[in-house]
Parts: structure tokens; sequence; C-alpha cells
């Protein structure tokens, strides 16, 4: 109970204030009439601005005024000039404190209820996945560069569908809050067309022509969409985004590079005729085979020197382990302690391990492929 009050009194806004006014009060007792310590007492109001409300600042301001005027009294100088010039600086610095505390309070309530908007929509636009969907198990983890939210330009999300579950990553090209606006337009036209249309490739005309209407057109997306069938037929439409890694049951561990990658959301036009076709990347997926979706935040981390993190080689065999979610805790590890130092960059990981019911019969050859959905 001691400790919890002594805590209280030091996180106080006028603790330290009048400390600060208790120790040139000693100073001032201790140095004698010869100097001039009067004035010195506005610290007190001036120090009660940066943590204190106006009506603190106030009172400093009156303490202070006390202060000077016994003081003043006991070094026989009250009523001199020094004693006024003293009285005047107090009120001074009183007067301009209580401002700047009404505008940092002021400052302060604006920023809360931004930070209120924003959590909200944050927590609309970014839906935890559920840890199982169809015939997957999911996990996921996002990490901002900005230290006053949760999420950026980065973004992911799974749904389920007739033709089985749809998921998307992405990566919205710049910062700030244009990138969360063009996120939540990548993810509303999503959720929209993934669990009803049936080519995979429309989905993604569909993303491209919400990020035609909706925005500005200044930024661009890159991204992936993907499709695990039940019996597991994978289906990969990469926009210029980093390849996911594949982590087979039996230990391989390979990058899923599209022959063709398409030109990222919002840059169709550069697309050439036949391109679709050729850049979709299918494969048979077996039980136990994991797939690491990532943004490049995690593949363009860097260590001390400059060196980028090795997916394939650090990442694979990290993400053996047997809960995806722990898997994905031990890559955030691994990945900090390969750069020694904070994130400066969104980050979102999507691990998703494909679970079938019932696989029963040999194993066909795997093989990633080239080719139409």
């Amino acid at each position: 109970m001691v400790l919890r009050r002594m805590r209280a009194a030091v996180a106080s806004p006028i603790a330290l204030p009048l400390a600060t006014m208790l120790g040139v009060a000693v100073v001032d007792a201790v140095t004698g009439p010869e100097y001039n310590l009067l004035p010195v007492y506005a610290a007190g109001p001036a120090i009660t601005a940066a943590r204190g409300t106006v009506r603190n600042v106030l009172a400093m301001g009156g303490v202070a005024i006390a202060l000077c005027l016994a003081f003043a009294a006991k070094a026989d100088r009250f009523g001199a000039l020094r004693m006024h010039v003293a009285l005047v600086a107090i009120a001074y610095v009183t007067l301009a404190a209580a401002y700047a505390a009404r505008s940092r309070l002021r400052t302060e309530r604006r920023l809360v209820d931004v930070q209120e908007v924003a959590k909200t929509l944050e927590d609309v636009l970014f839906v935890p996945v559920p840890p199982t969907m169809g015939p997957v198990r999911l996990a996921a983890s996002y990490v901002s560069a900005s230290h006053a939210t949760r999420v950026g330009g980065d973004l992911y999300e799974a749904v389920p569908s007739p033709h089985g579950v749809r998921l998307v990553i992405a990566d919205v090209q710049g910062k700030g809050l244009g990138t969360v606006r063009c996120a939540a337009v990548v993810l509303a036209a999503f959720r929209e067309a993934a669990p009803e249309l049936v080519d995979l490739s429309d989905v993604g005309r569909r993303i491209e022509g919400a990020l035609e209407r909706r925005t500005d057109g200044e930024r661009f997306v890159t991204g992936l969409i993907a499709q695990i069938s039940p019996v597991g037929d994978l289906v990969v439409l990469n926009h210029g985004h980093p390849a996911p890694l594949l982590l087979t049951s039996d230990g391989r561990i390979t990058l899923l590079e599209s022959a063709v990658p398409l030109p990222p959301f919002g840059l169709s036009a550069l697309t050439e005729p036949g391109d679709q076709q050729d850049s979709v990347t299918q494969l048979t997926l077996h039980a136990g085979d994991r797939i690491l979706f990532y943004t490049d935040g995690l593949s363009e981390a860097r260590d001390s020197a400059g060196h980028f993190y090795p997916v394939s080689e650090r990442a694979g065999p990290v993400l053996k382990e047997a809960d995806p979610e722990a898997a994905l805790g031990r890559l955030r590890a691994d990945v900090a302690a390969f750069t020694g130092a904070p994130h400066d960059d969104d980050s979102a990981l999507l691990l998703m391990e494909f679970t079938p019911e019932d696989r029963s019969g040999p194993s066909p050859e795997r093989q990633a492929t080239g080719g139409g959905p």
C-alpha cells in the first residue's frame, strides 16, 4: 500500500514542479540574500505545463508567488524592485504555461479521438483469421512499422468459397493514411468477389476495378491471390508479390515462383494478352504441407551489414513448429535476431497448412506448373 502511494505521488503532474521549487527554496536559503533566485520559482508552473491541467499550472503559479514573497521577506527585500520583477516574471510564465497546457490538452483529446477511430477502422478491416477453415489450418501475424497504429499498408484475408479456401495477401505502395484506405478497398473487393466468382482471375480483375474506381490511381498494390480446393489443388496468381514459401510434409522447401509474374494491382495496362494464363502457378498439396504467404517486410528485412533476410534458408526450418501460431512466433523471433533492430517496415505473415479429412492412397509426384486455373 505504501509503495502504491509512493508511485502515485511520483506520477502526479505536480510532484516534479513542487520538488523543483522546493529545491530552489533550499538553494535560496543556503546561499543567502546576495543571490537573486526569486524569478527561478517560475520553473514550477513552466514544468507543470508538460503534464498538468490548466488548474495545476495556476496552482503551481500560486505556490511560486507565495515562495517568492516568503523569501523576499526573509531577505528583507519585501517591496523591493527585485521582488516586483520576480513576481511579474512568475505571473508571465504562469499565464504562458497555462496557455501551453490548454493547447496540449486539446491536442491530446483530438489524438485520442483519432486513435479511437483508427482502432475501430482497424478492427473492421483486419478481422483475425480463424484457426481452421475448410481443409486448412491458418495462422496470421501482423507487425506495423508505425508505433501509433496496429496496421499499415499490408493486408491479408482468407474466406471460404464453393471452390475451396481463397486468400489474399498484399502490400500497398507508399506510407500514411492513404495506404490504409487503399488496403480497405482491396479487402472489400476481395471479400465481395472471392466467395461468389468461379474463376480466380476474375477475383483479381474485381480488385483491379475497385482500385480504379475508388482510389486516386496514384498507388499500386503488389499481392497474390490463391485458392486451395478441398482435395488440395492449389492455384496462385502473383501480381508482383514475393513468392510464397512451400514447406512439404517430407521437409522440402521451395519458393513458388510464377513463370510470368503479373504487374501489381493498379497497373493492369502493363498486362499483355495471354499473360494471365502463363502467370498461374498450380500445385497439388498433400496432408501436412505448409505455405507461408508474406509481404516484403519479411524478405527485405536487413541485418547490420545490409543483407536481406534469407527466407528459404531461415524461415523454412523455423516453420516446422507443430502449431502454426507458434511457428509464426518463432519466425518473428528469428527475424528480430537476424536484424538486431526494431522492425522498420510493415510485415504481414499468413501461414496455411493443408489438413484434409481423408487423403488415402499413394501421393502423386509434387510439381509446380504454369498454366490456366
